[in-house]
């Protein structure tokens, strides 16, 4: 699948799919801490609409995976009551796009309490689900979410592309003391990656608020974030052969967004291209740019910043009309060879 890793196991390496990665870490921190308890839509008896919660239910029981009726406003208000009252829920939209019915009790009620409350009353909870677009569910399934949440204060986001990622940052935010957004992708779920034994210890986390640098390189910076971040280095590895070498960033949380990874970049390579699934106006890629702008590492660009971004419509149904919509590795490598006027 694009830009999952070889498959030849380096030593103490093994591969993981980001669903069994996130199912690890959902059942280690069940384990290691009684006040976490998962609640959605199908995360207890039918194992997780796509199998993330399997088995916890049938070895944490009723109290700790609990299965609730269709009303998102309902039982988000539900578990960030009971963060409010010291528990540490993680809630499960089935997809982002349904956290709409639930905003008002994620940005009024969780991200502004804390604040509110002069840090008296923290709110430990974690929203996690499939965020962006799938493969032809339209247009009200394929929002990404990632400019909204990461708009609003009192929130933390992340949005993992790969196992480690999944698993590090899922249990960096069911431990944070605030609300986390955690944006997942649908199309990831079965794809493996490799991770180190390290990664699958119980004590692993990645830390929210700080980018990855997946590849090194001089000529151009490609920063990214969940799905596309593969797609970025599919692009990086056909402009190799052609003797452009592309540094490619996995932003991995969007807010604090960790903008010195990217200025350091920018500062080596003089060139900045952002990629992300969502649509263009307001997006991560407009933030990414008005950071770079602001800063020192301005002076640094020989180009214009390039963003790409999904198409500005909401997303068509059939698939030649959906493919169009979503960066593609030509449209990487296209705006790249573009900002290098190459």
């Amino acid at each position: 699948l694009p830009g999952a890793p070889p498959l030849s196991p380096a030593a103490g390496m093994s591969q993981v799919t980001v669903r069994d990665a996130l199912n690890q870490a959902l059942d280690e921190e069940l384990e290691r801490d009684e006040r976490v308890f998962l609640l959605g839509e199908e995360v207890a008896q039918y194992d997780g609409a796509y199998k993330i919660s399997r088995g916890l239910w049938k070895k944490y029981g009723d109290k700790r995976v609990i299965d609730t009726p269709i009303s998102e406003m309902g039982f988000t208000g539900i578990a960030v009551g009971a963060a409010m009252a010291g528990l540490r829920p993680v809630c499960e939209f089935m997809t982002f796009n349904f956290s709409m019915q639930a905003i008002d009790q994620v940005i009024n009620s969780a991200a502004k309490t804390c604040y509110m409350s002069a840090g008296s009353i923290p709110v430990p909870i974690v929203f996690r689900g499939p965020n962006g677009a799938s493969a032809g569910v339209a247009a009200q399934h394929s929002q990404c979410f990632a400019a909204w949440y990461g708009h609003c204060p009192g929130l933390k986001v992340v949005s993992p592309w790969s196992s480690e990622d999944a698993k590090g940052l899922l249990k960096a935010s069911i431990r944070d003391d605030n609300p986390v957004v955690m944006l997942e992708n649908e199309l990831l779920y079965g794809v493996p990656f490799e991770m180190s034994e390290q990664a699958q210890s119980k004590d692993f986390i990645v830390p929210i608020g700080k980018a990855k640098i997946e590849k090194q390189g001089t000529h151009v910076t490609l920063v990214s974030h969940s799905r596309p971040v593969g797609h970025c280095l599919e692009a990086a590895a056909v402009l190799a052969k052609e003797g452009v070498e592309c540094e490619v960033i996995n932003l991995r949380t969007i807010r604090p967004m960790d903008i010195e990874t990217v200025e350091a970049s920018v500062v080596k390579t003089n060139h900045l291209v952002t990629v992300e699934g969502g649509w263009p106006q307001f997006g991560v890629g407009a933030e990414i740019c008005a950071r770079i702008m602001e800063g020192s590492a301005f002076n640094y660009l020989d180009a214009p910043a390039v963003r790409v971004t999904g198409a500005d419509v909401p997303m068509p149904y059939a698939k030649i009309l959906e493919d169009n919509c979503i960066p593609q590795v030509k449209d990487i490598i296209f705006a790249v060879k573009k900002t290098l006027n190459i």
